[in-house]
């Protein structure tokens, strides 16, 4: 596809908050209020996202994209790994009870995923409701309402009966036009899973949060280390579509396997072009639970998988063993887990050895227990390790060393300066000639670089050849002009800023 000019993506809203403080509600209400009577109903058979059109008080009809339950596994994930799935969150306080435990979580998660947000004040129909209260508490979380001295936007609402919810929508639509949401249409799909499952009758299918660009039935698509061409591809309504635009929940079918929840997705238009770029992550590997995505043209990045070492335990009586299996549990590291397969008080069985069997460099630890002889015979043959210790110190230092030496290597990148590009001299193919100044850092020979416009990673490339005063060099320094040959798959542009940066192996 060609580039064209980055127009504005509707907004993909998140809603948290306390149990019982009206999440749900507030989203059933959207969703049955928002969307068509025809539609509505058959919305949550299909994926756990949805849009509405909502007319603003000035008449205007904009896209909004919900994601549909509040303690969706997406969101959780990214609570965990801090990656950003929404572009705004509505934080629902109760008028009736106030800031919550759960209140607190949901505002440090917003805070640290620096999530801009707007506040509902909910349950305001009920007798005892009392706004200024919550307003009160939020403020001595540091949370400051419009109204109440500070910047966050705040509508009193009642989930039940539907007040103030259109003024809701009104302000969660002036925050994402704040945050200057942008897509490029015309540019291949880029996004997010938001979740996966097995059909039994059709196989793999993973809903996904399209981010920038347009997702077009038949697309070959890359999701962490596979590829593979969409066979169909549904709305939010499980209605067959051919094509699907920014901020927009879709159904793709066609997985060779499950992807992870969170995980990036790249769109191309052939399978050569997918397998080659899938090619090029793998030659930089990165560990990436759940990726982040920028507000409209993600980085590339590659994955490696945490390495998971079935565990079996067992123990002379059960009070060790909960013991040991809490001190088990707190050695995981991001990429080392360990995965308790098997547990029990006695010894250690030819059973046991067969149930961690399944995982690769398996671990069986006894404590005050021996393994009888066909454990051992059978744990020699699958190449399993029996340790046994009647200290729990040694227990756990045995398992850091084991843990140190299985954990994998991590290529990372290693920003050595910024560049900006002030003309384009020629053009040939995927190589250009262009003239820059060196912002910061280095500008260096030979050392891959990041494109960036508009905040947002383009594509990646190479410096081939570098010259400054019409002299070759290796290195041009901070604030110093130049002359480069390049190589970048999408072509650079005057204006864009090149991110310079090696890889080092940790």
């Amino acid at each position: 596809m060609k580039e064209n000019n980055h127009i504005e993506r509707p907004p993909v809203v998140v809603v948290v908050g306390h149990i019982d403080h009206g999440k749900s509600t507030l989203l059933d209400f959207i969703r049955q209020t928002e969307v068509t009577a025809s539609e509505a109903g058959g919305i949550t058979q299909h994926v756990s996202a949805y849009e509405i059109i909502h007319q603003t008080k000035a008449g205007a009809k904009k896209k909004i994209t919900f994601i549909d339950t509040p303690g969706h596994e997406a969101f959780c994930t990214m609570r965990q790994t801090c990656s950003r799935i929404a572009d705004v969150a509505i934080l629902v306080v109760s008028a009736e009870d106030g800031v919550k435990a759960q209140t607190e979580e949901a505002i440090r998660v917003i805070r640290e995923n620096k999530i801009p947000f707007v506040v509902a004040i909910n349950k305001i129909d009920k007798e005892n409701s009392n706004a200024q209260k919550t307003r009160q508490d939020l403020a001595e979380k540091n949370v400051l309402v419009e109204d109440y001295g500070g910047n966050v936007p705040v509508a009193e609402i009642s989930a039940k009966t539907g007040q103030g919810v259109a003024e809701l929508l009104d302000l969660v639509l002036l925050v994402a036009e704040l945050e200057d949401l942008k897509t490029a249409p015309n540019s291949r799909a880029t996004g997010l899973v938001l979740e996966a499952h097995m059909n039994q009758k059709v196989g793999n299918i993973a809903t996904l949060i399209i981010k920038n660009g347009t997702l077009t039935n038949g697309d070959h698509l890359v999701i962490g280390d596979q590829t593979f061409r969409i066979k169909r591809l549904n709305n939010f309504l499980g209605e067959q579509i051919k094509e699907a635009s920014a901020s927009a929940p879709v159904e793709i079918y066609g997985l060779g396997k499950l992807p992870e929840v969170g995980a990036c997705f790249f769109a191309f238009a052939d399978k050569k072009e997918a397998e080659s770029f899938l090619k090029d992550q793998k030659i930089t590997p990165k560990l990436i639970r759940v990726a982040h995505i920028a507000n409209t043209i993600p980085q590339a990045e590659g994955e490696i998988k945490q390495v998971i070492i079935p565990i079996g335990i067992k123990t002379d009586v059960l009070g060790t063993l909960s013991a040991i299996e809490r001190e088990v549990k707190k050695l995981s590291t991001p990429l080392v887990h360990l995965e308790i397969i098997t547990k029990g008080v006695g010894k250690i069985s030819e059973n046991d050895v067969r149930l961690v069997s399944s995982g690769q460099d398996a671990i069986i630890i006894g404590f005050n227990v021996t393994p009888d002889s066909s454990a051992k015979d059978l744990a020699e043959k699958f190449g399993i390790t029996i340790q046994t210790f009647d200290i729990i110190y040694k227990l756990s230092e045995w398992l850091t060393t084991e843990i140190k030496k299985r954990t994998p290597k991590v290529t990372v990148e290693e920003v050595l300066g910024k560049i900006k590009v002030l003309k384009i001299f020629s053009v040939n193919r995927d190589k250009q000639v262009l003239g820059g100044t060196v912002l910061s850092g280095s500008m260096i020979l030979g050392k891959q670089f990041r494109v960036i416009r508009r905040d947002s990673v383009l594509s990646r490339g190479k410096v081939l050849e570098l010259e400054t005063q019409k002299i070759k060099v290796k290195e041009v320094a901070k604030d110093k002009m130049f002359g480069a040959l390049v190589e970048s798959k999408i072509g650079v542009a005057i204006g864009d800023v090149l991110e310079i940066f090696d890889l080092v192996e940790k």
